[in-house]
């Protein structure tokens, strides 16, 4: 739970809750940054080997998730989990998904930042998981309700980052087929 240098075999990218009738509530900008945040990790996922996880809220009422991060999970075979709590980890389902990855480590985001986002990396982090949370990938409706949901994953042991952060450091170098492919990625 330090700032070692994380696999990205053992972490698990997790997606929560982006949800086609939760996204207009959010401020566009928001929804740009977390759309461009969830395409770098998603690919970097897909390139480097890293499992992803996808939740969704109430899905009946709050609809499947965004478009376009549907499509790059689609891309992935990752099919959403549905779910009724705010915690991912209270959800018995979530759990074994989890567990059947393997993972050690975390990067989150999704929405909102202040309730299941938080609520999530809080228990990650309380299983003795490592988690980052990628700032650009997380959004709430009111900014200071994403400020104080950010604050309180870091009080919970998360490291705060970024996506390029996260996909920088699983390169390790430059000049490679991988850095060639995946710094595309980030422009």
């Amino acid at each position: 739970m330090g700032m070692e240098r994380t696999k990205p075999s053992t972490t698990a990218i997790i997606v929560v809750d982006v949800q086609e009738k939760l996204v207009p509530a959010m401020p566009a900008a928001q929804m740009d940054d977390l759309r461009r945040a969830a395409r770098i990790l998603l690919g970097a996922a897909a390139e480097l080997g890293a499992p992803v996880l996808c939740s969704e809220q109430y899905p009946q009422g709050l609809g499947p998730t965004d478009e376009a991060i549907a499509a790059e999970l689609q891309a992935l075979e990752v099919s959403p989990l549905a779910k009724n709590t705010f915690s991912c980890c209270m959800d018995p389902a979530f759990l074994d998904a989890l567990k059947a990855t393997g993972a050690d480590a975390a990067v989150v985001l999704g929405l909102e930042a202040h309730i299941c986002v938080f609520q999530t990396v809080r228990d990650l982090c309380a299983r003795g998981m490592r988690v980052d949370v990628a700032i650009d990938g997380v959004a709430s409706r009111r900014d200071d309700h994403r400020q104080a949901g950010l604050g309180l994953c870091e009080k919970a042991g998360a490291n705060l980052t970024t996506a390029e952060t996260v996909l920088f450091d699983w390169m390790v170098q430059s000049g490679t087929e991988t850095f060639r492919k995946l710094s595309r990625l980030v422009r």
